[in-house]
């Protein structure tokens, strides 16, 4: 690493200018009279030698060793790098707070005023940065109602499974229509559903929802609409916030667990059990031979052979079946 380099890596942990020049230049003379380091560092008249070293004592990355304060040394730095990274990371945590009350603190004058803030309209080539920006922003919980038809946002899977990569709760309803749409179910449902997301499935959703945390939703204007008028309206905390909410809360209720891989022993080979997960989502035969890349002839074959190896009767109890013996 650079000199450069690693003096911006130092005032990212909270070191001055001075203290950042000078550290490069401990590492490289040590142990040496302070003097010395200083002037390799470049310190100016205007810069305070003893200042910069007091920086680096405190923070735990120098010591003198000698008894008049010369030379000095650099020390291992684990412990210390561990204090101030945890140092600056809470200082912006506090700045992210201070930052977000004093926002707050204007929404709420504004609403005392205007009342219009409540809800904003965003519209065209905005969408897609600021949908990237609201998964983004989640820390908690994502909830989503989804179905088609879909913008062209060929990051959004990708946004899915790095929120999803850093410990965020994804709870998703599916319309059906998003298992029928070509190509969604294998490039973004399952990907999805495979890396952690809970998905179910209903035959249909009111509204292309994402809820935040409890911080703010994306509402899409219309579904059917979506592609015409590519607009989406983010609702800040109020009762229609609350609503939508409860939307969706009421829909996860209703619908049918969408379940990914399973890892119960002894059950039909992959193939077999993805066409089980499929079923028991709703999927359409053509869907289900679509994505199996089978015919439907093929697809009634291997459904005869798994409704007689568990007893079932029709499809309902064979997804049952399936359920009950750990295979979904």
């Amino acid at each position: 690493m650079t000199n450069a380099k690693l003096g911006a890596a130092l005032q990212l942990l909270g070191l001055d200018d001075a203290a950042a020049r000078l550290y490069p230049a401990l590492l490289d003379l040590a142990p040496a009279p302070l003097g010395e380091i200083a002037a390799a560092a470049g310190l100016g008249r205007t810069d305070d030698p003893q200042a910069a070293y007091g920086v680096l004592v405190d923070a735990g990355l120098a010591v003198a060793t000698g008894p008049d304060g010369d030379p000095v040394a650099p020390v291992p730095p684990a412990a210390a790098l561990e204090v101030l990274a945890r140092h600056r990371t809470a200082e912006l945590e506090e700045s992210r707070v201070a930052v977000g009350g004093a926002f707050e603190s204007f929404r709420r004058r504004r609403l005392a005023t205007h009342r219009d803030t409540l809800v904003e309209v965003v519209t065209g080539d905005a969408v897609g940065p600021r949908t990237r920006q609201a998964w983004a922003s989640a820390r908690e919980q994502i909830r989503q109602l989804e179905s088609p038809p879909y913008s062209p946002l060929p990051e959004s899977t990708d946004d899915a499974l790095a929120t999803l990569a850093r410990g965020v709760t994804q709870r998703v309803v599916y319309s059906r229509e998003s298992l029928e749409h070509p190509g969604r179910l294998r490039e973004s449902i399952e990907p999805c559903v495979n890396a952690g997301e809970q998905a179910r499935v209903l035959p249909s959703v009111p509204v292309k929802l994402v809820i935040i945390d409890d911080a703010y939703a994306l509402v899409s204007l219309a579904i059917e609409e979506a592609d015409v008028n590519h607009t989406t309206l983010v609702v800040q905390p109020c009762g229609l916030l609350s609503a939508l909410v409860a939307l969706f809360e009421q829909c996860w209720r209703q619908a049918l667990p969408f379940h990914g891989r399973t890892t119960t022993p002894g059950g039909p080979p992959p193939a077999d059990r993805r066409l089980l997960w499929l079923l028991a989502g709703g999927a359409s035969d053509e869907t289900i031979a679509r994505e199996l890349d089978i015919s439907r002839r093929t697809l009634f074959r291997r459904l005869q052979i798994l409704m007689t190896r568990l007893g079932a009767a029709n499809r309902f109890q064979l997804a049952l079946h399936a359920q009950r013996n750990g295979w979904l």
